[in-house]
């Protein structure tokens, strides 16, 4: 077995998109520092019933479990970032008002979320505790799409959802819970015909009110049809006004799904996704998630996003990397304060190591330090 190989789906960064990688990161936490989100870091390692708390079956699925040598407790290597965050605004911080949180951090997943990717993504987001109205979610919305015209991502389309039509639906029908994860199943899938099927024995109102949801997608008209097709409850009344603050909010820049349930069981209201023309799936995810705040015993609503750094990167439009100056390597103090005050300009100067002259195109320098006159000046390579 060749011992440089690496598992399945996990790979080495290599210096273009590491750097690529980083310049995102550093365009999104400007983004987000001069909106008022205040950087946190959890630690990448916790006791597993901290870990899940709120989180549902999905994210325990995800999750690298070992047990710690110190304690003998189970503990998990973090797949999501968002419940860690939650715990520290509720535990940590405090804060009777609002907060504004962001972060950004590697995560760990035991299966790829799809075909193309990682299991070791660069997740990074941002939230607001404290606010239950649908104010914090345009403020998150409008947030996500200044972050990815910071980065030059073209043509985004978001989707927005809600997954209170749908509880609304199960719950005022009876639908039992096996039968409710089912159904979610195949609305997820936009399986008419096993909707069909499996709504056939409820009552007429249920019925024909989940059949109607495949359908209920499209641009900001889905949220009239919605208002004719499904029952009058208050609950999807207020769903349906939401929507209709979001698409005033974003324009028509804007499409309605409402049977989008991602995160059913992890969710409590507003559900979004942004796509770019250079991806197949989402480029971000997020909504409205109150319940894991609940769950850590601090009844905080909370509402935000989070993006995989590594995608953004790959489908933001990389910059031309400048070409760097060529130092020869002497002991000479003028030539050192020549090589230190082009750096702290912020110019990067190789120095040319004895011995590899033959190797200097791969160093990338289209500039060199020569001395003229007793003076160091940079000239074309």
């Amino acid at each position: 077995m060749r011992k440089w190989l690496l598992p399945e789906f996990v790979e080495d960064v290599l210096p273009e998109e590491a750097l690529a990688i980083e310049s995102a990161r550093a365009r999104l936490l400007e983004v987000f520092r001069v909106h008022g989100y205040e950087l946190v870091a959890p630690p990448m390692l916790e006791y597993i019933d901290s870990l899940l708390t709120g989180t549902g079956r999905d994210l325990d699925l995800r999750t690298f479990k070992l047990i710690d040598q110190l304690s003998g407790r189970t503990m998990g290597l973090r797949a999501d970032m968002t419940p860690q965050v939650a715990r520290i605004d509720a535990h940590l911080l405090n804060r009777a008002g609002v907060a504004r949180l962001c972060y950004c951090g590697t995560v760990l997943h035991t299966r790829p979320r799809g075909l193309t990717a990682t299991r070791e993504p660069v997740q990074i987001g941002a939230e607001i505790y404290g606010h239950a109205g649908i104010e914090s979610d345009i403020e998150i919305q409008q947030l996500l799409r200044a972050a990815l015209a910071a980065c030059r991502v073209a043509n985004v389309r978001l989707d927005v959802g809600h997954v209170a039509v749908f509880r609304a639906i199960a719950r005022r029908g009876a639908v039992p819970g096996e039968l409710e994860t089912e159904l979610l199943e195949a609305l997820l899938a936009k399986d008419r015909p096993g909707i069909a099927a499996l709504s056939d024995a409820l009552d007429g109102a249920t019925r024909q009110a989940l059949r109607a949801l495949p359908d209920l997608y499209g641009g900001p008209e889905v949220i009239d049809a919605a208002a004719r097709e499904l029952p009058a409850y208050p609950e999807i009344g207020a769903a349906l006004a939401d929507l209709r603050a979001l698409v005033r909010a974003n324009g028509l820049e804007l499409s309605v799904d409402l049977a989008d349930l991602r995160g059913y069981h992890y969710h409590s209201g507003v559900v979004f996704a942004a796509y770019s023309e250079r991806l197949p799936s989402a480029i971000a995810l997020g909504g409205r998630y109150d319940e894991v705040g609940k769950a850590f015993g601090r009844a905080r609503p909370a509402t935000g996003f989070s993006m995989d750094l590594r995608e953004i990167a790959r489908v933001a439009p990389r910059q031309a990397r400048p070409g760097a100056v060529l130092a020869p390597h002497a002991d000479d103090a003028a030539l050192r304060a020549a090589v230190s005050a082009l750096r702290d300009r912020g110019e990067v100067v190789i120095v040319d190591l004895p011995g590899h002259e033959a190797a200097r195109a791969e160093l990338g320098c289209d500039r060199q330090l020569v001395q003229r006159a007793g003076k160091w000046e940079v000239e074309a390579l």
